[in-house]
């Protein structure tokens, strides 16, 4: 297997790839029982950027507290050691994963008393969706499978159990020829993407569904929702139907790995022009060059390296 990464953070110290390996015991492979947090480092100045590293590490806090894992360091020491991670491979530029898991205990569903390893993994990943797909656009459809109700599972978490959901969406959507897919809630309103949030553009103005549709509020999110603040651009959290997506003027979706990717077709509706929009194509900028170093970080979201 090509290694992603020479070292890899675990609970306090680095060990070599090849050692960071995980027991088939341990309660996560049974169960699923992780927490995790994608971030992107930018080359920034020839140095690498952190973008939004605290609020990464605050969510992954958070997670674990919802699933009542016990992660033994605080919010700092994961940023600092994010941030080792990222030295110790000399990365400029580079995706980073930090992950809490429950490992080898006592068998069985409980897992209270199954120690919590955390692992912090770094690695080079391009665009997520393709190299084209921030310019061009890519094809979705709206999946077949349903997000949760809420009070099933807790979709503010970003637990690794929720993501089995993603990967049928995902799978489903490649299999039928489409790079992704696009979820509804329980109740056939719109949710989110297999990994991203979505926003919706008609008349000059965007809305994105709420948290009560079974969505990550993603960190990604936030930030769109600020810049388009910034630039004038109205932005409503609310409720959205299947058919308000097909005669949308533009759909794009966002996440620390899609960045912002234009939808340019939905369930082989072209959507607006069928390409990248303007609205799209100003929030693409505004945050790329956001994360790049491009433009005034006045929010103080980059860590440098």
């Amino acid at each position: 297997m090509t290694k992603l990464c020479e070292k890899i953070w675990r609970n306090g110290e680095f060990i070599a790839w090849e050692d960071a390996t995980v027991h088939v015991c341990a309660h996560v492979v049974h169960y699923g029982s992780s927490v995790f947090e994608g971030i992107r480092a930018y080359n920034v100045g020839d140095q690498a950027g952190i973008f939004r590293l605290q609020d990464h590490c605050r969510r992954l806090v958070d997670s674990a507290k919802i699933y009542r894992m016990d992660i033994k360091f605080s919010q700092e020491q994961i940023e600092q050691a994010c941030v080792a991670a990222v030295r110790e491979n000399g990365f400029k530029a580079c995706y980073i994963r930090p992950i809490a898991y429950r490992d080898f205990g006592p068998m069985g569903v409980n897992p209270l008393k199954n120690p919590v390893t955390l692992d912090i993994i770094t690695w080079h990943w391009g665009a997520y969706l393709g190299e084209e797909a921030l310019e061009q656009g890519v094809d979705m459809q709206i999946s077949t499978w349903t997000r949760n109700r809420p009070n099933t599972t807790p979709a503010m978490a970003k637990a690794g159990a929720n993501y089995a959901s993603g990967a049928l969406i995902k799978m489903e959507a490649i299999l039928n020829g489409y790079s992704e897919g696009v979820a509804l809630d329980a109740d056939g309103l719109l949710s989110e993407g297999s990994g991203e949030n979505i926003f919706v553009v008609r008349d000059g103005k965007i809305v994105t569904p709420s948290g009560g549709h079974s969505i990550l509020k993603g960190i990604t999110r936030d930030t769109i929702i600020r810049l388009c603040g910034e630039m004038g651009i109205e932005v409503t959290e609310g409720d959205l139907t299947r058919e308000q997506l097909y005669i949308a003027d533009e759909v794009f979706a966002v996440g620390t790995a899609a960045e912002v990717t234009p939808i340019r077709s939905l369930d082989k509706i072209k959507i607006g022009a069928g390409k990248r929009g303007p609205i799209t194509e100003k929030v693409q900028k505004a945050y790329l060059d956001l994360v790049q170093g491009k433009s005034e970080d006045k929010w103080g979201f980059i860590t440098r390296v």
